[in-house]
């Protein structure tokens, strides 16, 4: 029986270091896209079924949707995602802004956001997530005043 050479350390290391970095990108690739999709699927879903359509009849609709998307495409097109996916696309109406966002935050950090219904606030929220690398629970705990911060006031 012959035993196989041990590998260079260093090589092991650097090697695992590439591995993660890899799966981190792709991570964060499709999480961009997933990001992306939703607010498409809340956008479509706001102008063309609940911005024409009278509130009750609209929302069948989308309960409607949330059941046949929930079948064939599984729990995160339900009912109550497609709710958020609209939401978010009525809170961040600018594509290119959620484009770039999407590639630094992951969609829990909007669920988070999305319903802040002080636009400054959530503005902010947003950007200190950015800047400070913030994980969805530091957002949380920001938001519920656990560790206090001051944000810009309005004019």
């Amino acid at each position: 029986m012959s035993t196989l050479p041990t590998p260079n350390p260093a090589l092991v290391v650097e090697l695992r270091q590439l591995i993660d970095a890899a799966r981190q990108r792709a991570a964060t690739a499709v999480n961009a896209e997933l990001t992306l999709l939703y607010w498409q699927v809340g956008e479509r879903i706001n102008r063309d079924i609940l911005g024409s359509q009278r509130a009750g009849y609209g929302e069948e609709i989308v309960v409607s949707l949330g059941q046949r998307l929930n079948a064939e495409y599984g729990r995160g097109f339900s009912n109550k995602n497609l709710h958020h996916m609209v939401r978010f696309a009525q809170v961040f109406p600018d594509m290119q802004i959620v484009s770039t966002l999407s590639r630094q935050l992951a969609w829990s950090h909007f669920l988070e956001l999305i319903y802040l219904n002080d636009s400054l606030a959530r503005d902010f929220y947003a950007q200190m997530c950015v800047q400070e690398g913030w994980s969805v629970r530091r957002l949380r705990e920001r938001k519920s005043g656990r560790v206090r911060i001051a944000y810009p006031t309005r004019l």
